[in-house]
């Protein structure tokens, strides 16, 4: 058994000139098409909701819809009073997006995160200004630098007798 399915969004309008009008009524007329007919079909067998939602979308282009005002339209669809609010923040989690109530929680968040930043800022220390000799021992392990600090300790301390090196 197969299934074929096909959806139709169908718009037809004509316009008729009203002579009755007056003086100058058939200005603007250009602005008109006598008749108008869309027929925009698609095969429905397969469609998920976002490629039912793109078809309406082109229809409704077609038959003259601002693509600003459509996008409220389905906005409207999630944010209205009939919507649970758990369902809402569903979907504005799905994407990225935060309702009004939230927007207090979330500039206190970012407040804080100003003020940690500000006070990193003002309390990280610098680079070394020796950048140079940094970088020289920068290659060693801290046991490493541990033993040439003993070295330097035992060749340069205070007991050693600085004739012959001996203590």
């Amino acid at each position: 058994m197969t299934y074929e399915a096909e959806v139709q969004f169908k718009f037809d309008a004509t316009y008729t000139h009203d002579y009755n009008r007056g003086f100058a009524s058939h200005l603007g007329d250009d602005d008109f098409l006598p008749e108008e007919h869309f027929l925009i079909t698609a095969p429905a067998g397969d469609l998920n909701c976002k490629q039912y939602f793109k078809l309406f979308e082109k229809f409704m282009l077609c038959v003259g819809m601002c693509p600003s005002s459509i996008r409220s339209g389905a906005m409207s669809l999630v944010f209205n009073d009939m919507v649970k609010e758990e369902e809402q923040r569903k979907i504005c989690k799905e994407y990225e997006l935060t309702m009004d109530e939230d927007l207090h929680g979330k500039y206190q968040e970012w407040k804080k995160l100003d003020e940690a930043f500000e006070h990193h800022k003002e309390n990280v220390v610098s680079e070394p200004k020796d950048w140079g000799r940094f970088q020289a021992f920068a290659k060693y392990t801290d046991n490493d630098l541990k033993k040439m600090r003993t070295m330097y300790d035992t060749l340069y301390s205070e007991d050693v007798d600085s004739a012959n090196g001996v203590a």
